[in-house]
C-alpha cells in the first residue's frame, strides 16, 4: 500500500457564516466561524448591521433631548441606560437628589434588571431547547411591564429618570402591584430552577461549556454576570455604591464554575437579591418631591406652569433650548443587568455635549466570545452567545 501523504493527514478547515439573522444571535451578529469538523477553531464577531450613530447624535441633541436615545440602548433595561446618563450629567452640576426620587431610582433600576433577566433565562432556555421556561419568565415579565406602564405610560421604552430626579411621581397603583409581584416573585424563581437547575440535559449543555477563567476575565474587561461566574467578585452597587445603594442589604452573586452554568446560576440569584432590595426599598421609600428644585436644570411642573409665568418661561427654555452644562468632562457608570454600563461626556459649557461615549457592557463582553467558544462544538455556540447576553442596540451604538 502507498503511504499515506502528508496533506491528507490535515484537517479541513471550514468557515461558514452564522447570523446576521436574529434567532439565536440574539440580533443582528453576523459570525464568521472556523470549523475543523463540528469543533470551533476561531469565532469573528462581525458587528454594524444595526448602527445608528447614537454617540454622534447626542453632539446635536441638548442633555434632555438625549435621554429617548439612551433607551434604544439596551432595550430591554432602558431605565438603566436613563439612569447611568442622567448620573453622569448630574455630575457636572453637583445636584442633589430627593430622597424620594433616589428610592423611585432604585426599585425603576432593579425592575429593569429583572426584566432584563426574565428574559434572559427565557431565551437562553429556548435557544439550548427548553421551551416551557419561556412561557413561565415572560409571564412574570408582563408583570413588570404593566408596572411600568402604570409609573410611566409605557412598557418599555418610558424615558422616565431626568436629569435632577424622576419626571413624575408614581401612583398608589404601582406599590400596590409591586408589593404583590415582590410577594410572589421567588415562588416563580423556584419555578425557574426546578424546570432547569437539575434538569440532565440542561447540565449536559451548560457544565464545563464555554469556559472563561478569572484571569481571562479580568483581562478582556468583561463585567456583570460574566464576570461575577467566573469567579470575579465585584458589582458597582456595593463596591462603587451610587445614588442610595449603600442603604441597603444584598449579596453579590458569584461563582467559581466559568462555564455558562456558572453564569445561569449569577443571574438566578441576582433576580432573587433584586427582589431583596425592591421589598426595602417599599419599606424605607419616604414621601417629598421627586425632582429637584435646582433652577438650572429643573424643569418646572405643569401645575406652576399653568399658574406662575416664570415657570411657564423656564420650561419653555429648558425645552427648546436646554441647559448649559460647565465645561469639563464626567464619567458615571451603573451595575447594569449586561453588567458596567458608563457613560463619558465632554462640555465645551454649551447646551449639547462636546463627545459623548458609552461603555457598553454587551459590546465589550461580546470581544471574549472566541476566548470561551475554542475547543466546543458548533452548537456549543449558541449556548456560548446566549450565556453572555447580549443586545445588539447597544453594540451597534
Amino acid at each position: 500500500m502507498s503511504a499515506i501523504s502528508e496533506k491528507d493527514n490535515l484537517s479541513e478547515i471550514i468557515t461558514v457564516n452564522m447570523g446576521p439573522q436574529h434567532p439565536s444571535t440574539h440580533g443582528v451578529l453576523r459570525l464568521v466561524v472556523d470549523l475543523d469538523g463540528e469543533t470551533i477553531v476561531g469565532v469573528r464577531p462581525d458587528v454594524g448591521f444595526l448602527h445608528r450613530g447614537v454617540e454622534k447624535l447626542a453632539e446635536h441633541r441638548t442633555y434632555h433631548q438625549f435621554i429617548p436615545l439612551t433607551d434604544r440602548l439596551d432595550y430591554l433595561s432602558p431605565l438603566s441606560n436613563n439612569l447611568a446618563y442622567c448620573l453622569a450629567v448630574e455630575k457636572f452640576f453637583n445636584v442633589k437628589i430627593p430622597e424620594r426620587a433616589e428610592y423611585l431610582r432604585v426599585i425603576f433600576a432593579e425592575l429593569a434588571r429583572l426584566a432584563s433577566h426574565l428574559v434572559w433565562v427565557a431565551t437562553h432556555a429556548l435557544d439550548i431547547g427548553a421551551m416551557t421556561v419561556f412561557l413561565y419568565a415572560f409571564r412574570e415579565r408582563e408583570l413588570i411591564l404593566d408596572m411600568f406602564e402604570i409609573a410611566t405610560g409605557q412598557r418599555m421604552t418610558s424615558s422616565w429618570i431626568r436629569v435632577g430626579g424622576i419626571r413624575e411621581d408614581v401612583p398608589a397603583l404601582f406599590f400596590e402591584k409591586l408589593r404583590e409581584f415582590v410577594s410572589i416573585f421567588d415562588e416563580r424563581v423556584d419555578t425557574y430552577e426546578k424546570l432547569l437547575t437539575k434538569n440532565r440535559i440542561w447540565l449536559k449543555r451548560t457544565v464545563g461549556v464555554g469556559v472563561l477563567s478569572k484571569e481571562d476575565a479580568i483581562d478582556y474587561g468583561v463585567s456583570g454576570p460574566i464576570m461575577r461566574g467566573s469567579g470575579v467578585d465585584f458589582d458597582l452597587r456595593r463596591d462603587e455604591p451610587y445614588g442610595i445603594y449603600d442603604r441597603f442589604k444584598f449579596e453579590v452573586a458569584v461563582q467559581d464554575g466559568c462555564d455558562i452554568y456558572a453564569r445561569y446560576l449569577v443571574r438566578i440569584k441576582e433576580m432573587r437579591e433584586a427582589n431583596k432590595i425592591l421589598q426595602q426599598a417599599l419599606d424605607q421609600i419616604p414621601e417629598g418631591p421627586v425632582m429637584t428644585d435646582d433652577p438650572r436644570i429643573q424643569i418646572p411642573p405643569h401645575e406652576e406652569v399653568y399658574e406662575k409665568m416664570e415657570a411657564l418661561i423656564r420650561r419653555f427654555y429648558i425645552i427648546t433650548k436646554g441647559f448649559a452644562a460647565p465645561k469639563g468632562e464626567a464619567y458615571a457608570c451603573v451595575e447594569a443587568p449586561k453588567g458596567e454600563l458608563g457613560f463619558y461626556i465632554v462640555s465645551d459649557g454649551d447646551t449639547k455635549p462636546y463627545r459623548l461615549k458609552i461603555r457598553a457592557p454587551s459590546f465589550v463582553n461580546l470581544g471574549a466570545l472566541e476566548k470561551m467558544a475554542k475547543g466546543y462544538m458548533v452548537a456549543d455556540l449558541v449556548g456560548i452567545i446566549g450565556s453572555i447576553d447580549i443586545v445588539l442596540g447597544e453594540i451597534d451604538r
